[in-house]
């Protein structure tokens, strides 16, 4: 795959810290034009440093994935310095609402989870649209495969993200537009501190290598690790009653 990247120009919604951040710079290694979308300046700043000191490209384009016009102002950005944008990562995220009855919160977390990645698949399409080519990437999570009552909006979330993506990938295959959805299991970012031992961990920077091999491979799925993949495989299969007995035992993380 040497010289895939190459001047390949991606925008990275939640570019400032986890696995965003790690791609973005593993992206940038590989030569790819690297534009940082989130809502911190100064840590996208800092990324965008780090990016050129290896010898890649990023722009800084700070703005709130909830917000349609920040999306589109940034990818009119990208358009004009770089003439559009081949790769979008959706990857801007929360993790739970302190309360998940709280209407507003669940709302709020659907609004980053959900509908930001709508809102960027928004302002990407018709500049993929006008090339005839492109990829959107998802970053998901194996949270989708059930309902966990630790996180049930975070999970609703990520299956409405994943169903969302799926039918993308069908319906833009004729347009030469390819899709990828990715469903990490534990990663060790700002969102799992905190959580105490969670099995099957990876780095972000390991997240971020499996994630790109994925893309350059044209996958339209990249789901990891192995173990938690296999856990989530039996999980999605076990009969409701014994499911809820499982996942009851586990308390919610209070924070």
């Amino acid at each position: 795959m040497n010289g895939f990247w190459r001047e390949r120009a991606v925008l990275i919604t939640g570019a400032s810290s986890g696995i965003g951040r790690a791609l973005a710079l593993e992206l940038g290694r590989h030569g790819a034009r690297v534009g940082l979308f989130a809502r911190r300046a100064e840590a996208l700043e800092a990324v965008a440093a780090a990016i050129t000191a290896a010898g890649g490209a990023a722009l800084v384009l700070p703005g709130d994935v909830t917000e349609l016009a920040h999306l589109t102002s940034a990818v009119a950005r990208m358009d004009t310095e770089w003439g559009g944008v081949d790769v979008l990562v959706a990857n801007a995220g929360v993790a739970r609402p302190r309360d998940p009855f709280d209407p507003e919160a669940v709302a709020a977390l659907m609004a980053v989870n959900f509908q930001g990645a709508v809102n960027a698949v928004g302002a990407v399409l018709p500049v993929m649209q006008r090339r005839g080519r492109g990829h959107l990437v998802a970053i998901s999570s194996l949270a989708s495969v059930r309902g966990f009552p630790q996180g049930p909006a975070y999970s609703a979330s990520k299956a409405a993200l994943s169903t969302y993506f799926e039918a993308l990938r069908v319906r833009l295959r004729p347009y030469g537009i390819a899709v990828t959805t990715v469903h990490p299991g534990f990663v060790d970012t700002e969102m799992t501190q905190g959580a105490g031992r969670l099995p099957f961990m990876v780095t972000a920077e390991r997240a971020a290598v499996i994630i790109r091999r994925g893309m350059e491979r044209g996958k339209s799925t990249v789901n990891f690790p192995w173990p938690a993949v296999l856990a989530m495989g039996l999980v999605r299969r076990l009969p409701d009653g014994l499911f809820d007995r499982l996942v009851g035992r586990v308390p919610p993380r209070q924070d």
